[in-house]
């Protein structure tokens, strides 16, 4: 005859409580989610080891803003000085006498630094624009639409990534000159530095990978409501799209600025040439000093973008480095 023992209550909550146990007490026995590193947790609350750890990254902040400051404020300081100032005391970091602020006016209107950022502005606005009706169309191909021949594409479009530039830049002057089968000739016009720049592998892969990320329910709701793929592009893919939208205009951007090779070859007349061709040919005829001015004022605006748009541009690196990897 089988006798029923009750359980009691202390004995109970005791199971219950061996069973059932607070989240964060079985967190900390997990393993993986231990934070790792060089200096542990309990290292960090040590106060020698907090003087020596905030001393070194002091010291390691320092070294990268004069890496990075240095040559900037260098610049600046050249292009307030003499000529003479320059060559006499090169490495100097200050001023040897009065700010000639004078340079700056003299580099805008002697060497024409307005004339050729314009340039520059029309080559870098094209070249934006561009490609981001490249980028933006490839990559809703090969993500959304995604045809029969799309991962033929995607491959073709991954294996010019491992053409070097030099390689396709005979094929590439020769389109430029004479376009096969039109017979238009883009040579010295805006339109032979847009295009190629347009044409950019990179980019196209990180649209294509950023509209991947994409909820694929979105689509199926939109064609269910009768939307066509061109009004699926612009009324849901682009308004989701605007991170990486201001990621690849500010790389094209940065790119198109500072590119000398390519418009050097294909702009042949000198009231066409941005600012990267323009300035190494008159450094001969303009002193020292109105040349560093020219380079200081050419420069500075990049700078701002940058110091504007640091939050989208290190997004951007971050995303060509997963794509790289």
């Amino acid at each position: 005859m089988l006798r029923h023992t009750e359980t009691p209550p202390m004995a109970e909550a005791t199971s219950t409580a061996a069973i059932v146990r607070p989240p964060k007490a079985r967190r900390r026995r997990e393993p993986h989610l231990y934070e790792r590193g060089a200096i542990s947790d309990m290292d960090r609350k040590r106060p020698s080891v907090r003087i020596w750890l905030g001393l070194w990254q002091t010291l390691i902040l320092i070294g990268l803003l004069i890496v990075a400051l240095g040559p900037l404020l260098w610049l600046f300081k050249a292009s307030v000085s003499s000529s003479q100032q320059i060559l006499v005391d090169p490495f100097a970091m200050l001023v040897n006498g009065e700010f000639q602020v004078e340079n700056f006016a003299r580099a805008w209107n002697e060497v024409r630094i307005g004339d050729y950022l314009l340039n520059t502005a029309w080559v870098v606005l094209g070249s934006c624009v561009a490609t981001l009706i490249t980028c933006t169309t490839g990559g809703y191909v090969l993500s959304v639409l995604r045809p029969k021949w799309g991962p033929l594409l995607s491959g073709a479009v991954l294996a010019t990534l491992f053409i070097p530039n030099i390689v396709s830049l005979v094929p590439l002057y020769l389109t430029v000159i004479e376009m096969p089968g039109t017979g238009w000739r883009l040579l010295d016009t805006y339109w032979a530095v847009w295009l190629p720049n347009a044409a950019s592998a990179f980019l196209v892969l990180i649209v294509k990978r950023f509209f991947d990320q994409i909820p694929p329910d979105l689509y199926e709701a939109a064609r269910i409501e009768g939307a066509g793929p061109v009004r699926v592009f612009f009324s849901i893919v682009l308004p989701l799209s605007r991170p990486i939208l201001g990621v690849v205009a500010l790389l094209t951007i940065i790119s198109a600025w500072k590119d000398y090779l390519w418009p050097l070859l294909v702009l042949t007349s000198v009231d066409k040439q941005p600012i990267s061709v323009a300035l190494p040919k008159v450094a001969d005829s303009i002193p020292l000093n109105i040349q560093m001015s020219a380079l200081f004022l050419a420069i500075i605006i990049p700078i701002s973008l940058f110091l504007l748009f640091q939050k989208q541009f290190l997004e951007g690196a971050g995303t060509a480095g997963a794509v790289k990897g």
